[in-house]
């Protein structure tokens, strides 16, 4: 009878937390899962720059990182400090990237950055319902939300919480990470979850002496790719040296490049989303 009373008691409060995360999720007008077939390959890069890109065009936004084992949206946006709670709201206080900006990520929770969150299933998928409901977001325009490659508890747990969330998939042109790629489009048809587009990202490089691209990971493949699977291609970026040492420092000041054609490529995708979720 007492373990009868305690599981109806569990079920109670997680239908009690459900409905308070069904209300939550109203106040986003847009969520974005950014995610891909297999790491490696600037899907975190292009979901923080997307939020810090929506941010700029006067969007309110918000980037939550639910890649739990692995975070690394904090360091690519050089955030600093960690997460507080509010003793009036007894909810968590985002961090603060720009005025109309807040990001919330494991990292930020833990004292030394390098500890590894050794954690099943179970006690991500309360996590990741925790990041919704437990933190004091503001009503905002995107969701943005940073998942960890493959396909497993975290998108899944995104797509069974929010289930108007709508995936963009970063690929790179190689084929090792179009059949993974493949696979993500296939999670998202499964679940019903619709599909903004791809992004293939380190698509060529520019030779510094002569001028000439160089197709380190081939080329097409996420157009290719994209046109198999009726997807829209948002665009290709790429390879671009400043971009990864500006991300080590935890700087976007390319953003401010207009004429750096990865800054050109990245707006237009930008632009593309933003007019999509219209």
């Amino acid at each position: 009878m007492q373990q009868d009373e305690q599981m109806k008691r569990k079920q109670a409060m997680m239908k009690a937390q459900d409905e308070e995360i069904k209300e939550k999720l109203k106040e986003f007008k847009n969520k974005i899962l950014v995610m891909s077939g297999k790491g490696g390959v600037g899907k975190s890069t292009v979901a923080a720059y997307l939020a810090v890109g929506l941010a700029r065009k006067g969007f309110q936004v918000g980037l939550m990182d639910v890649d739990l084992h692995g975070p690394s949206i904090p360091r690519l946006l050089g955030l600093k400090g960690e997460i507080v709670s509010s003793p009036g709201l007894k909810k968590g206080i985002p961090l603060s990237y720009l005025p109309n900006m807040q990001v919330m990520s494991i990292e930020s929770l833990l004292g030394d950055k390098d500890t590894a969150t050794i954690w099943r299933g179970p006690l991500k998928i309360g996590v990741i319902k925790q990041f919704i409901n437990d933190i004091a977001w503001s009503s905002s325009d995107y969701l943005i939300i940073d998942c960890p490659p493959g396909t497993g508890d975290e998108p899944l747990t995104i797509a069974q919480t929010i289930p108007d969330t709508r995936a963009l998939i970063v690929t790179t042109p190689q084929e090792i990470s179009l059949s993974d790629v493949r696979k993500s489009i296939n999670f998202c048809r499964q679940v019903n979850m619709n599909i903004i587009g791809l992004i293939e990202n380190m698509s060529g490089l520019t030779c510094p002496y002569c001028g000439k691209t160089i197709d380190l990971f081939k080329t097409d493949g996420g157009m290719i790719t994209a046109k198999k699977a009726g997807l829209t291609l948002l665009g290709s970026l790429p390879l671009e040296p400043e971009i990864v040492i500006e991300g080590d420092i935890g700087s976007v000041a390319w953003m401010d490049k207009e004429d750096m054609p990865y800054t050109i490529s990245f707006n237009k995708i930008v632009d593309m989303v933003a007019d999509f979720t219209k």
